[in-house]
């Protein structure tokens, strides 16, 4: 496993992140047996950044998590989140304040049997908890040692990039990651996320980089089989089309669809830890072997001819309607 630093910060985490929102779901994830089959084969690999979230099966992906890393917990870069609700009929139990923030944090250290957090996502942003209220409250738990590093998830760029400026000129601590969807099916990250994460110096950990396993071809397949007709009726047909060249080009490779879908990912602009989660041992070993190669430039192009989205305005219209003499120069 190689290892990237995390955004503008000195912390080294792992090339893929484990995502822990299986641990404990009793629908559809997997209970403590397996979880601890998956943890183990992440960490044989060199894996040491893990990611879950306080609302993960109502917590007890966090109790597992704690039970797993018990003997081990400094070599691990432990990453979870809060704003999601966790006690009913409490309206200040949800969202960015800064009650629920410091009531999450108290709860996720009890759960995951630690006295600190390396990194502590928001969750998603509300809209109603002024930013500077939110990058206060995070900064102090920097301050307490709670939390050594603070990322967002699920924000728009305008947002992120006006909370990292206020944070920087208050001389409180920064987002040093960006938590997003993305894969080929779902590209619109590139028209704004994606550049501000890299103008702005913050690592990017993808999630849902599959699809919800749509990426994998096993729709495509139950297609041409006659199975599972009601589902695949719900799937776009250009969602199929990709997958359909995913598939090919696994084949011509000798890789899976799965590894091909996460190593496009990886080859994404700026600092990219995709976040890769399984319900199996197999499951990941499989998704870990995305780091055994790289896609030719061909083989890129094809991927992103078939996904290809348009970046709408004001993108295109400067790309096309770029003045004379300010050119792009740079080689």
């Amino acid at each position: 496993m190689k290892y990237r630093l995390m955004g503008s910060s000195g912390l080294r985490v792992s090339e893929l992140a484990l995502g822990a929102m299986t641990f404990g779901a009793r629908e559809w994830g997997v209970e403590r047996e397996e979880s601890r089959s998956v943890y183990d084969g992440f960490r044989e690999a060199g894996g040491n950044f893990i990611d879950t979230a306080n609302i993960y099966s109502e917590g007890r992906s966090e109790t597992y998590l704690g039970e797993f890393m018990a003997d081990e917990r400094e070599r691990i870069v432990l990453a979870t989140k809060y704003t999601g609700g966790t006690r009913r009929r409490d309206v200040n139990a949800v969202g960015n304040n800064r009650k629920n923030m410091m009531d999450s944090v108290h709860a996720s250290l009890k759960r995951l049997g630690t006295d600190y957090i390396d990194l502590y996502w928001v969750h998603a942003r509300d809209f109603l908890t002024p930013i500077d209220e939110v990058m206060r409250g995070l900064d102090d738990l920097v301050t307490q040692g709670k939390v050594l590093y603070v990322g967002v998830s699920d924000t728009p760029a305008w947002e992120v990039a006006r909370a990292n400026t206020l944070a920087e000129l208050r001389g409180w601590s920064r987002f040093v990651g960006l938590q997003i969807r993305y894969s080929l099916l779902d590209r619109a990250v590139e028209r704004d996320l994606l550049p501000m994460a890299k103008a702005m110096d913050l690592t990017v950990t993808p999630w849902d980089t599959l699809g919800s396993g749509v990426l994998t071809g096993k729709y495509n397949r139950d297609a041409e089989a006659g199975g599972r007709a009601a589902l695949r009726g719900e799937i776009p047909e250009r969602d199929l089309a990709i997958a359909a060249e995913v598939v090919a080009i696994a084949q011509e490779i000798g890789r899976s669809p799965a590894q091909v879908a996460l190593q496009w990912v990886i080859g994404g602009e700026g600092v990219i830890v995709p976040l890769v989660g399984a319900r199996t041992r197999q499951q990941l070993d499989d998704n870990l072997g995305c780091r055994e190669f790289e896609l030719e430039p061909a083989q890129r192009a094809r991927l992103d001819e078939a996904s290809r989205i348009e970046l709408g305005f004001p993108h295109d219209f400067l790309r096309e309607r770029m003045p004379r003499g300010v050119e792009d120069h740079r080689a």
